[in-house]
């Protein structure tokens, strides 16, 4: 039960439901962006119900306690989320609280909970199959762009011929990708909510045989896992409006690092010559160390 949509789940058994449970049912079906950021004390009090009331429906999807109840609820819900919506979440659940406390604690808790549910097979797939690839293409656009700017960045260090997709145009991103061959990979990244156009190219890069890494928030849920060669689930949260993707870039540097020991003599040489580069055309700022004072 608790691998499908809560919010179905809850329409299902309504009609089964008590009296009191159907209100707070109620609720949360027509208020699910509210509900799935209260306590069940504060939903207890809104519907008129006591906290065991609330606490006892969760027993009855199957689950421990309301904490894991009305985080599948939070999961269910985060792709439907439009930012005011967003908005509206975190004067909620961040007013009259310390915000940078609140936030950097859910990274942080993010980055447990992709350690704890990442597949190490599909890393160490992934990581070598970027090593035998021809190409590599990155896919990213709207919040998941930085991310491919910073693949991108890093990867021209250590592979041959990386090419960065993060237009906002379908059309360019075909015309970017219809070369594509068997012997190359498609990095693609997206989560909640997750870009079509982003879906509709990797559709096309499935149906001609590429492998695809997909760094996305979930192998269950996420439409870019259907056609995922290897999954790397990163826990994405949502901070007011925005997308915090702290978990997805940890999983990136770790694939970065991957893929530079396994080419570290190519990648030794790289950077000998970037370093000549840049010392002569004064890149970065040079720092002398001496003994004076």
């Amino acid at each position: 039960m608790q691998n499908n949509s809560l919010l179905a789940q809850l329409e299902l058994v309504y009609p089964k439901l008590s009296k009191s449970h159907k209100r707070v049912a109620d609720f949360i079906l027509n208020n699910y962006e509210k509900a799935a950021y209260y306590t069940a004390a504060r939903l207890g009090a809104t519907v008129d119900v006591s906290e065991s009331t609330v606490v006892r429906i969760a027993t009855v999807f199957g689950y421990d306690g309301y904490p894991e109840f009305i985080e599948a609820l939070q999961e269910d819900i985060k792709d439907r989320l439009s930012s005011l919506q967003r908005m509206e979440v975190a004067s909620v659940t961040m007013m009259d609280e310390d915000v940078l406390t609140k936030v950097l604690t859910a990274d942080k808790k993010a980055i447990s909970t992709t350690l704890k549910n990442i597949s190490r097979e599909d890393f160490e797939g992934a990581a070598e199959a970027l090593n035998k690839s021809k190409k590599i293409y990155i896919l990213g656009v709207r919040s998941a762009a930085p991310l491919a700017n910073f693949i991108k960045f890093y990867f021209d260090m250590v592979y041959d011929n990386v090419i960065l997709v993060n237009t906002d145009s379908e059309a360019e991103m075909f015309e970017k990708l219809f070369k594509i061959t068997e012997n190359d990979l498609c990095l693609a990244i997206s989560f909640p909510r997750y870009s079509k156009q982003v879906i509709n190219v990797l559709k096309f890069v499935y149906e001609k045989g590429i492998k695809i890494i997909a760094i996305t928030d979930s192998k269950l849920s996420s439409p870019l896992a259907s056609y995922a060669t290897y999954v790397l689930e990163a826990k994405s949260n949502m901070a007011s409006f925005i997308d915090s993707l702290v978990a997805p870039l940890s999983v990136i540097n770790a694939l970065i690092v991957a893929g530079s020991l396994k080419r570290k003599d190519k990648v030794l040489t790289n950077f000998s010559e970037l370093e000549n580069v840049w010392r002569k055309h004064n890149v970065y700022e040079l720092y002398e160390v001496n003994g004076d004072e």
